[in-house]
Protein backbone atom coordinates (compact mmCIF):
# COMPACT_ATOMS: atom_id res chain seq x y z
CA UNK A 1 0.00 0.00 0.00
CA UNK A 2 1.28 3.35 -0.96
CA UNK A 3 1.54 5.68 1.48
CA UNK A 4 1.14 9.51 1.31
CA UNK A 5 4.67 10.68 2.55
CA UNK A 6 5.72 12.68 0.07
CA UNK A 7 9.03 11.73 0.25
CA UNK A 8 11.47 13.24 -2.94
CA UNK A 9 15.10 12.82 -1.84
CA UNK A 10 16.22 10.72 0.97
CA UNK A 11 19.82 11.16 1.58
CA UNK A 12 20.52 7.39 1.68
CA UNK A 13 19.09 6.53 -1.48
CA UNK A 14 19.28 10.29 -3.15
CA UNK A 15 16.04 11.96 -5.49
CA UNK A 16 12.71 9.62 -5.13
CA UNK A 17 10.06 9.41 -7.38
CA UNK A 18 7.14 10.68 -6.03
CA UNK A 19 4.71 8.43 -7.47
CA UNK A 20 5.99 5.06 -7.58
CA UNK A 21 8.17 6.07 -4.15
CA UNK A 22 11.55 4.43 -5.73
CA UNK A 23 14.88 5.83 -6.10
CA UNK A 24 14.65 7.59 -9.14
CA UNK A 25 17.20 5.85 -11.12
CA UNK A 26 15.24 2.61 -10.42
CA UNK A 27 12.40 4.35 -10.95
CA UNK A 28 9.11 2.07 -12.64
CA UNK A 29 6.37 4.20 -13.65
CA UNK A 30 8.80 6.48 -15.76
CA UNK A 31 10.14 3.10 -17.78
CA UNK A 32 6.35 2.29 -18.70
CA UNK A 33 4.89 5.54 -20.07
CA UNK A 34 4.53 5.16 -23.95
CA UNK A 35 4.88 7.70 -26.19
CA UNK A 36 2.21 9.60 -27.62
CA UNK A 37 0.68 7.94 -30.37
CA UNK A 38 -0.02 11.40 -32.36
CA UNK A 39 -1.71 11.19 -35.76
CA UNK A 40 0.54 8.62 -37.19
CA UNK A 41 2.42 10.92 -40.02
CA UNK A 42 6.04 11.53 -39.32
CA UNK A 43 7.13 15.62 -40.13
CA UNK A 44 10.13 16.48 -41.06
CA UNK A 45 11.44 19.80 -41.12
CA UNK A 46 14.69 22.07 -41.31
CA UNK A 47 15.60 24.77 -38.33
CA UNK A 48 18.10 27.34 -38.01
CA UNK A 49 15.97 29.36 -35.17
CA UNK A 50 18.22 29.77 -31.93
CA UNK A 51 21.15 27.54 -33.95
CA UNK A 52 23.41 30.56 -34.69
CA UNK A 53 22.47 30.19 -38.36
CA UNK A 54 23.63 26.75 -38.57
CA UNK A 55 20.35 24.49 -40.06
CA UNK A 56 19.46 21.29 -38.45
CA UNK A 57 16.50 18.77 -39.85
CA UNK A 58 14.54 17.92 -37.54
CA UNK A 59 12.19 14.58 -37.60
CA UNK A 60 9.25 14.38 -34.97
CA UNK A 61 6.08 12.35 -34.81
CA UNK A 62 7.55 8.73 -34.43
CA UNK A 63 5.72 6.39 -32.00
CA UNK A 64 8.67 4.95 -30.64
CA UNK A 65 9.95 4.21 -27.32
CA UNK A 66 13.15 5.99 -26.73
CA UNK A 67 15.58 2.97 -26.97
CA UNK A 68 14.23 2.33 -30.55
CA UNK A 69 14.09 5.64 -31.29
CA UNK A 70 18.02 6.33 -30.28
CA UNK A 71 19.24 3.75 -33.00
CA UNK A 72 16.90 4.91 -35.68
CA UNK A 73 18.68 8.45 -34.60
CA UNK A 74 22.16 6.46 -34.94
CA UNK A 75 21.40 4.70 -38.23
CA UNK A 76 19.90 8.08 -39.88
CA UNK A 77 23.01 10.22 -38.88
CA UNK A 78 25.02 7.49 -40.29
CA UNK A 79 23.34 7.46 -43.86
CA UNK A 80 23.39 10.95 -44.04
CA UNK A 81 26.81 11.11 -42.86
CA UNK A 82 26.66 13.73 -40.48
CA UNK A 83 26.44 14.11 -36.69
CA UNK A 84 22.64 14.84 -34.32
CA UNK A 85 21.06 14.02 -31.23
CA UNK A 86 17.70 12.33 -30.17
CA UNK A 87 16.08 14.31 -27.60
CA UNK A 88 11.97 14.49 -26.22
CA UNK A 89 11.21 12.05 -28.75
CA UNK A 90 12.97 13.97 -31.79
CA UNK A 91 15.79 13.16 -33.74
CA UNK A 92 17.79 16.44 -35.06
CA UNK A 93 20.27 15.66 -37.68
CA UNK A 94 22.81 18.07 -38.26
CA UNK A 95 22.56 20.05 -41.80
CA UNK A 96 19.95 20.16 -44.77
CA UNK A 97 18.51 16.54 -45.19
CA UNK A 98 15.23 16.62 -45.74
CA UNK A 99 14.57 14.98 -49.10
CA UNK A 100 17.35 12.17 -48.24
CA UNK A 101 15.33 11.84 -44.81
CA UNK A 102 11.93 11.56 -46.22
CA UNK A 103 12.99 8.91 -48.40
CA UNK A 104 14.90 6.75 -46.41
CA UNK A 105 11.84 6.84 -43.87
CA UNK A 106 9.56 6.20 -46.73
CA UNK A 107 11.14 3.02 -47.71
CA UNK A 108 11.33 2.06 -43.90
CA UNK A 109 7.21 1.87 -44.47
CA UNK A 110 6.38 5.65 -42.89
CA UNK A 111 3.64 7.81 -43.48
CA UNK A 112 6.45 11.26 -44.02
CA UNK A 113 5.30 14.66 -44.55
CA UNK A 114 7.78 17.69 -45.34
CA UNK A 115 6.80 20.47 -42.94
CA UNK A 116 8.01 24.10 -42.89
CA UNK A 117 8.78 26.60 -45.67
Amino acid sequence: MKNNSGLVYSSELGKMCAVCEKPADRCLCRKQNTPAAGDGIVRVRREIKGRQGKGVTVITGLPLDPAVLKQLGKTLKTQCGTGGTVKDGVIEIQGEHRDKLIEILKKDGWIVKAAGG
